[in-house]
């Protein structure tokens, strides 16, 4: 009962004598292999997206091209993410596979085809081996290739479709059965051109049952552990009994950030875990959830001021909604190069500020003498990376918001605007109040 760590210990555990309850390392381990895992879904005509396990460079080379780059790539029975990257290229994937350390053919490199611009999701259930529950599907606001453990997540979801959810939990019961998972499960996927795609099975806890558990008013802990020990206890599972329940209030959770502590890293995200905690804020609407729980990270989200836009041209497309929504909410727009050029041309008002290597007056000295509020910045590729980390470096430095991906540029626009429009006070509701409201 735990998340990847007690899952890594589980078979020589029981190799030593050590009876394990409820998931068996059987399971454990036919979720981990990817090979037995995709021969499952076949068998349940659930999707999953092309993948594969490679050992050597040339497996992986072979795999990559067969698949189409860009491929996810991660080692296998690994903790939050760890070794997790995005690959573009044969070169990338030699310089990859040259750094991957401990591969073995029990512990594979895995491949997976990288969903572009896809909706992430998950689902934490509650299996008794023959009947599965789920409280509630979890809609993540960064788009897949983020950790799930660095991206912010809203439950119940908002923006997903009735078939969508419906899909997703009827594949978690089919899964959960299938695997025979005893207590908790923790499901991953991702939603890309209408298909709901498996991305992976977790049959451990998450880090979201205490999220899951306090916005949808269920001890998933106490119900997982009666599972567990019914053999020991005699009682009968209390699955059958759960139903589900209207939520008329959202949960966003949001990842905690050490880069306060270290201010030479560039805190853009990725598929490799880089938040140490998590926060949750609720409230009867998604922006004032939002905003609380970003306040909860001490990150104070001006309601005025001045914005800083400056994003890549894979992200260009999102532009124009996000600063007409932060012009309409009286901020100032200061812009860069052809990200000031599309505002612009949008006749949205907006200034031009240079970048650092443009010449003076530019942003690292606006940001220096306190005239930037917020910053939106999004990196693409290597080479923007170098070339824009010393805004978010600076953001740092000078406790600025930042914000590295469109998704939570426009959850922070709601979030302002759910504000202002209650007059920047925020609702206060005790949690037994929320759950009150719950009904069936």
């Amino acid at each position: 009962f735990g998340g990847q760590t007690p899952l890594n210990l589980a078979a020589d555990l029981k190799k030593n004598g050590v009876k394990i309850l409820g998931t068996s390392p059987e399971t454990i381990d036919l979720a981990e292999d990817r090979d037995h895992f995709r021969a499952m879904m076949d068998k349940l005509g659930i999707p999953m997206p092309e993948s594969g396990m490679a050992v050597t460079v040339d497996d992986a080379l072979e795999i990559a091209n067969r698949i189409g780059y860009p491929v996810m790539v991660r080692p296998s029975y690994v903790l939050g993410g760890r070794g997790m990257e995005v690959v573009h290229d044969d070169n990338m994937m030699r310089v990859y596979m040259a750094a991957a350390v401990g591969v073995t053919p029990d512990r594979p490199i895995l491949i997976d085809r990288f969903l572009h611009h896809a909706t992430e999701c998950e689902a934490d259930a509650i299996s008794d081996g023959t009947e599965c529950f789920v409280p509630a599907v979890m809609e993540h606001i960064e788009l897949a290739g983020i950790h799930s453990g660095d991206s912010a997540c809203v439950l119940p979801s908002l923006n997903l479709s009735e078939k969508h959810v419906a899909t997703i939990k009827e594949y978690t019961k089919k899964i959960a059965v299938e695997m025979g998972v005893s207590g908790l499960m923790n499901m991953q996927y991702a939603i890309e051109d209408d298909t709901v795609y498996v991305l992976e099975a977790n049959p451990r806890a998450s880090r979201t049952v205490p999220l899951v558990s306090k916005v949808c008013a269920i001890n998933m802990v106490r119900i997982a552990t009666q599972i567990m020990t019914a053999e020991l206890t005699g009682k009968p599972s209390p699955v059958p009994s759960l139903k589900d329940k209207k939520i008329k209030h959202h949960g966003v959770k949001e990842a905690v950030f050490p880069f306060n502590m270290f201010q030479e890293v560039d805190p853009v995200l990725g598929p490799e875990m880089r938040s140490t905690g998590e926060v949750l804020g609720i409230s009867p609407n998604f922006g004032e959830a939002y905003f609380k729980a970003q306040e909860a990270t001490q990150t104070k989200l001006p309601t005025g001021g001045t914005v800083l836009l400056s994003v890549c041209d894979m992200d260009k497309p999102e532009l124009l909604p996000i600063a007409k929504k932060f012009h309409d909410l009286g901020f100032k727009i200061l812009a860069t190069g052809k990200t000031y050029e599309m505002i612009a041309d949008a006749n949205i008002p907006a200034e031009q500020i240079k970048k650092l290597y443009e010449g003076r007056p530019n942003i690292t000295d606006a940001m220096t003498n306190g005239k930037i509020d917020l910053i939106i910045n999004t990196p693409a590729g290597a080479d923007s990376l170098h070339d824009d980390s010393y805004i978010r470096k600076a953001a740092i430095k000078y406790r600025i918001p930042y914000i590295t991906t469109m998704a939570a540029a426009s959850a922070t626009a709601e979030g302002i605007a759910a504000i202002k429009e209650q007059g920047g006070a925020l609702s206060v509701k005790s949690l037994q109040e929320f759950h009150s409201e719950i009904t069936e």
